[in-house]
């Protein structure tokens, strides 16, 4: 079976959040099941591009409007990554170092599509299944439903995968004349609310439609950013697949990136070559339970909160908790947090930014990882952290309830069922006291350690997904 991935990201060629992590993991499984599953996303400025073997497989032009734009694709040349990597050029369009946060967005990504289906539309053969990842490929599925110059691509299955519904890509019906000729009487296939909407005419019009985790989806039949009855209309052709992770890339015992690797074996030695690693760089103390936060600083991720529990936490830790924050996102939120460095010089440190070499540093070095999310569709980091042996502290939604069990329910985690100061900073507590007991402890880390959140169950219920 010949799988064509679309996305916006795709980790290590650019990467903001899950969905990169997603994109590049999943086809390399896939292949792994003894498929064909390829990534076609656009070609961003960024290091992969520049340090890697690319050749041209296609050139031509693409059509937005009134506007011709010349198209290059290229094609990685190694495989490096496991599976075929296809890069879609466009200048003055996607030739830039950031993926999102343009003003043209609507132009850049709706460019992309196109400049996709002019292409597939001139191979020899058809491929058996067109994947499509959030809103920016959201409108792939009614253009190749609906659009006269794709008319050969409309009985190809199309699959839509809703990483974060809250992010849909809507404008205004000012911009129709961007899309390819189709009857007008259509028109209904973009429209919600009265703007075109990639993510919800995607819903209308793609085969299947997937969640990156079964609790997300009963959770977006009542929360979704205004799509909650057509998600409801649609739900017969929905399912619920619970994301995984890379265990190649997140193994502590193969990890470059870890001050000491480590295994089930080596785990205590391991984690604590690390932690003394990471307490030496930010000023705190090995001994002291090390909390954690990775992620975007924004309001999904309950990270405006962040400030105020943090501060509760270190005043009535007495100065026996430490704290470590990784991320960025809303200024305000930066500011308040770089604060507490200030406030609390050896029990807290914050790192303002993107780091990936420090991320794995973290579940490697630290004890506990909060997730108090408001908004969470499936959730990856509490997965690296439970590979690594770090103790999960988070909100029971979305993914996080589906992967993670309260250790007072038998599990081998620190849940809580609002995003609030009080409900987070109570968890803080009970982590405080679990790490008194270093026996529990260390169970808890040898089971965490052994649960299997790969790839390999994920890759092949989409493969059953595709031949429905």
């Amino acid at each position: 079976m010949e799988i064509i991935h679309l996305s916006a990201e795709c980790y290590p060629i650019a990467k903001v959040g899950g969905l990169g992590d997603v994109v590049g993991a999943l086809p390399k499984y896939q292949n792994k099941l003894r498929h064909f599953a390829k990534v076609v996303m656009p070609a961003y400025q960024t290091k992969f591009l520049q340090e890697n073997e690319f050749e041209v497989v296609y050139d031509g032009w693409g059509k937005l409007g009134f506007h011709n734009f010349p198209v290059r694709i290229f094609r990685e040349k190694t495989n490096k990554l496991g599976f075929d990597l296809y890069l879609v050029h466009i200048a003055g369009l996607m030739d830039r170092e950031k993926v999102y946060g343009y003003d043209d967005d609507t132009e850049r990504f709706l460019a992309y599509q196109i400049a996709v289906l002019d292409w597939i539309t001139q191979w020899e053969h058809k491929p058996d299944v067109v994947h499509c990842h959030d809103h920016h490929t959201g409108l792939v599925p009614f253009m190749m439903a609906y659009c006269e110059q794709f008319r050969k691509l409309s009985n190809i299955p199309t699959v839509l995968t809703i990483h974060n519904a809250q992010y849909q890509g809507q404008f205004g019906w000012d911009k129709l004349h961007y899309i390819p000729p189709f009857d007008l009487w259509k028109s209904g296939q973009l429209d919600w609310k009265g703007s075109i909407n990639p993510l919800a005419s995607a819903i209308k019009c793609a085969w299947r439609v997937t969640t990156v985790s079964p609790s997300y989806l009963d959770e977006i039949s009542f929360k979704a950013n205004g799509l909650e009855d057509l998600l409801a209309q649609e739900r017969s052709k929905s399912a619920g697949i619970l994301n995984g992770i890379d265990n190649e890339v997140w193994n502590p015992q193969t990890d470059p990136m870890l001050e000491k690797q480590y295994n089930l074996k080596t785990l205590e030695a391991g984690k604590k070559a690390n932690k003394e690693a990471l307490c030496s760089v930010f000023n705190l103390d090995p001994e002291k339970p090390l909390y954690t936060f990775i992620g975007r600083l924004v309001g999904e991720k309950g990270a405006d909160l962040l400030p105020e529990i943090f501060y509760n936490a270190l005043i009535q830790g007495n100065g026996d908790i430490n704290v470590l924050v990784l991320g960025s996102g809303d200024p305000q939120v930066e500011g308040r947090l770089n604060q507490l460095t200030h406030a609390f010089p050896g029990n807290y440190n914050a790192y303002i930014g993107y780091n990936e070499q420090l991320s794995h540093q973290i579940y490697a070095g630290a004890d506990f990882l909060l997730m108090p999310s408001r908004v969470e569709p499936c959730g990856l980091n509490q997965m690296y952290a439970l590979r690594y042996g770090t103790i999960p502290i988070v909100r029971r939604i979305g993914g996080l309830k589906d992967t993670v069990t309260d250790i007072g329910d038998g599990g081998f985690g620190i849940c809580h069922d609002q995003t609030s100061v009080w409900d987070v900073n109570h968890a803080i507590g009970r982590a405080y006291d679990l790490f008194l007991d270093k026996k529990k402890v260390k169970e808890i880390r040898k089971f965490m350690m052994q649960l299997d959140h790969s790839w390999d169950k994920a890759a092949q219920q989409y493969i059953d997904l595709y031949q429905i």
